[in-house]
């Protein structure tokens, strides 16, 4: 018998139906729901993939390079954009004279006032005036087929060609934007190869603009490693970025180059300088020469201090004696004259800059300078000009050039006394200063000095040390004589009043709660016990110096003394070093057993 089915229920139909309209709707949701999951996925990895992307933004060229007008000649020395600080003249190169002296070669030298361009060589001076294609050396004139020296408006301009005759350096020029690429620096130079076509980048960040791009097998420079970065030069005249792993075959290179530079020659003695500078401040003093000389053993060298610059125009005030000279060679010694900028005649950074800045106002006073010393039979110079501003420094290196051609030419000795290297003296310029004349003398003293806000020593140990390495850093030490104080200073300290506190407000003087005054003395001339008997000098191990100190009318008295202990510790660092020998301010301030100790060490 057939199984008969049965028809469902109503009530099961409909239950069928609200299941699939619940699965219907659920599936709908599910589906909605993995909708919005990949909608979120796919934006979440887009933001994800741009974020990782490297930027294709490229920089502005003109921006970057610091173009804004189009006559503009963007300028990159080695591995420096220096800026838009060149221009383009009949198809040539020209960079702003600031540029030449800073970056490629500081010998050359403009005389705004008088419109020359100057190049002292060892056998002459070259002269360019502006606007024009020719140039003197020795009475001898020369032509380009290029103006050599451009004003626009206060601003000279050399042309790169005639930089490049003196100068060991290679340039190229590029457009779009206008651009010379100038490498100068060739001892060591970082090479390597582009693996793979790429792009330089402004930063270290692949979210940075784009400053050019790059081929396989293209050669860079490397300047220094960022992270995963490198810091490269192109051929072409960028400076930017690009990954490490872009490049291959990192090799540093050596330039054999053809350059050769110009030397000057210089005089050098074949003897340690034992050197003793001589006060001279009228003439009737020359006659004490004798007398000076009989105290002393073993100097080979004395400075008179007789020349002046009377004024601007390089006028020259002489207390030189031909007398004295002869006394001096009598003894087998050596005289070298000093000239000064101070104590006499012009006196202030202003008026010296005003004297050093002309090109006729430096003549002038050579020539009258090597005529007094011709005339007197002096066998050397020592230049001791003290109040050089930052503003001046390369005035005055121009006149120490210019002086030096005129003392080989005559076989007349130039030494030149410095202050002691530090942030404040590097328009002294040391290392341009030991190229161009025979001896450069560091005055070892002055550590504290008349117009210093506290007390202390005029020469510490640790001072006179640092300021001899320092030395030797820019001069060979056949060339640097250490100048010692035979002289000591006595401090008065006292404390200042309300009203003088109130005085100086605003000041660095405020920062000091004594008020200072100072007096020099001579080796030995101070006497103690007599200031105060209960007052001992003891030796300082920080400065090298026997220190006292003492109370007296409400003041504090302080004093470090140079003694034969503390002179002797300074003679071995020149003997150290292998100095040139040494120098002595100032002549008549010693003691008498001064002589022997010295002879030690120059013998």
């Amino acid at each position: 018998m057939e199984e008969r089915i049965r028809p469902r229920s109503q009530k099961s139909r409909n239950s069928r139906r609200a299941y699939l309209k619940r699965r219907r709707q659920q599936d709908l949701i599910k589906k909605a729901i993995l909708f919005v999951v990949i909608i979120t996925c796919v934006i979440g990895g887009a933001i994800f993939v741009k974020k990782l992307s490297p930027s294709k933004e490229r920089a502005n060229l003109n921006k970057y390079y610091g173009i804004k007008k189009e006559e503009q000649l963007a300028v990159v020395v080695d591995n420096k954009v220096v800026g838009a600080n060149g221009i383009l003249l009949d198809g040539k190169p020209y960079v702003e004279y600031a540029v030449v002296r800073d970056y490629l070669n500081q010998r050359f030298y403009l005389d705004a006032n008088e419109n020359l361009l100057l190049y002292t060589l060892p056998q002459g001076t070259i002269r360019a005036e502006v606007g024009s294609k020719e140039f003197t050396l020795q009475k001898e004139t020369k032509n380009k087929d290029y103006i050599i020296l451009k004003m626009e408006g206060d601003t000279a301009y050399i042309a790169l060609d005639f930089v490049q005759e003196y100068t060991d350096l290679e340039f190229s020029v590029y457009e779009e934007p206008n651009r010379v690429m100038i490498v100068s620096q060739w001892d060591e130079i970082t090479k390597a190869v582009v693996k793979k076509n790429t792009q330089i980048r402004t930063k270290n960040d692949i979210k940075s603009p784009i400053l050019t791009d790059v081929s396989k097998k293209d050669e860079v420079t490397i300047i220094e490693t960022k992270d995963n970065w490198k810091k490269v030069r192109t051929e072409d005249g960028y400076i930017g970025y690009i990954k490490k792993s872009a490049l291959k075959k990192e090799d540093i290179i050596k330039y054999d180059r053809d350059f050769k530079e110009q030397v000057y020659p210089n005089i050098s003695k074949d003897y340690t300088i034992n050197l003793a500078w001589h006060v001279v401040t009228n003439s009737s003093a020359n006659s004490t020469v004798l007398e000076k000389i009989a105290n002393t053993k073993g100097l080979t060298t004395i400075s008179p201090t007789w020349f002046m610059v009377k004024d601007t125009r390089g006028n020259l005030a002489s207390l030189a004696s031909s007398q004295y000279v002869n006394y001096a060679h009598q003894s087998d010694i050596e005289v070298w004259a000093l000239i000064k900028d101070f104590d006499g005649g012009i006196g202030s950074k202003e008026e010296t800059f005003e004297l050093l800045s002309h090109t006729s106002n430096r003549e002038n006073l050579i020539n009258q300078l090597l005529s007094e010393v011709l005339k007197n039979d002096i066998d050397g110079i020592n230049v001791d000009f003290e109040n050089i501003s930052r503003e001046c420094g390369e005035h005055y290196l121009q006149f120490l050039r210019e002086l030096s051609l005129k003392c080989r030419q005559n076989e007349i000795v130039l030494s030149v006394a410095n202050p002691v290297p530090s942030q404040y003296s590097t328009q002294y310029n040391l290392e341009e200063q030991g190229k161009v004349v025979d001896y450069v003398i560091v005055m070892g003293y002055d550590e504290y000095h008349s117009t210093s806000y506290e007390s202390g020593p005029v020469a510490s140990l640790s001072f006179v040390k640092k300021g001899i390495e320092d030395a030797l850093k820019e001069v060979p030490a056949k060339k640097l004589i250490n100048a010692v104080p035979f002289y000591t200073r006595l401090w008065k300290e006292v404390l200042k009043t309300e009203e003088e506190l109130e005085a100086e407000e605003g000041t660095d003087a405020a920062e000091y709660p004594y008020k200072v005054t100072s007096q020099a003395y001579g080796m030995g001339k101070i006497n103690i016990a007599s200031e105060n008997a209960e007052a001992k000098a003891v030796r300082d191990k920080k400065t090298g110096l026997r220190y006292a100190e003492w109370e007296a009318r409400d003041a504090v008295y302080k004093v470090w003394l140079e003694d034969l202990d503390s002179l002797e510790d300074k003679l071995k660092l020149m003997k150290k070093h292998k100095l040139a020998g040494v120098a002595s301010w100032r002549l008549g301030f010693e003691n008498s057993d001064v002589w022997e100790l010295i002879l030690k060490y120059v013998n």
